[in-house]
């Protein structure tokens, strides 16, 4: 009888999609961890219906936007590419309070966004570059501010904010979160933050959230989720 030897790859090409009008906070955790953490080929995608001037449409987003629904292995498939287009100017940026290390209230109050306590939380934050519009997302909360980036990343503890119009050293002013870290005398274990003159914000209690709106695990990422920029805008009264 004639042997074979396994193929190296068994459905490389299969992805998993789940199709919800909502889903829960657990159930997206779960996903985003097998997805962005290790290339799961697993997605949420939600169906909306609306109208708008007697049209009815039909409107589609993913939990997940990455290049298209693609295996790791299914790179020789081809298969075309459904990432939006970024506009060249909006960022996402996530403001994490599960620590307490940073609070929103801090940066909401002198205008700043920060990240830290490793190199893989502070090196995206140092690719904003000055003139970007970021969006600001509290993880398990929503979206609370939008501004414009006005000056490079610096460590928390030479970084300087205007206060009344006076440049002043953050880490003197009186914040509610202690932006320290364990090591932090190195760079890469420090805080590290970068100046923002906000447009529009709110309180972390008036964050806002909907199903489908993007997230990521960086600190920050190009974004190009027109949903998200959409509802955003509109939940914030902004005129683009």
């Amino acid at each position: 009888m004639l042997q074979r030897d396994p193929p190296e790859e068994v459905n490389s090409t299969q992805t998993f999609t789940i199709v919800a009008a909502s889903v829960d906070a657990a159930t997206e955790r779960i996903v985003r961890f097998l997805n962005e953490g290790f290339a799961v080929p697993i997605n949420v995608v939600f169906f909306r219906h609306f109208e708008d001037n007697g049209a009815k449409y039909l409107a589609r987003t993913w939990l997940v936007e990455n290049e298209g629904q693609q295996a790791p292995g299914a790179a020789l498939a081809r298969q075309p590419k459904t990432r939006e287009a970024w506009n060249g100017s909006d960022w996402y940026v996530a403001f994490g309070e599960d620590s307490g290390t940073r609070q929103w209230a801090d940066g909401q109050k002198y205008g700043f966004v920060s990240g830290g306590g490793g190199a893989w939380f502070s090196r995206t934050l140092k690719n904003l570059p000055i003139g970007a519009r970021v969006f600001v997302h509290i993880p398990k909360a929503g979206y609370v501010g939008v501004g414009t980036v006005i000056g490079e990343a610096r460590r928390f503890d030479e970084s300087l904010v205007d206060v009344d119009g006076v440049e002043s050293p953050l880490q003197s002013l009186p914040l509610i979160g202690n932006y320290r870290h364990e090591g932090d005398i190195e760079d890469e274990s420090a805080e590290w933050v970068v100046p923002v003159k906000w447009t529009r914000t709110v309180p972390r209690e008036q964050a806002v959230w909907k199903n489908g709106m993007f997230a990521n695990q960086n600190t920050a990422a190009k974004l190009r989720q027109k949903f998200t920029i959409e509802q955003v805008t509109d939940e914030f009264g902004l005129d683009d």
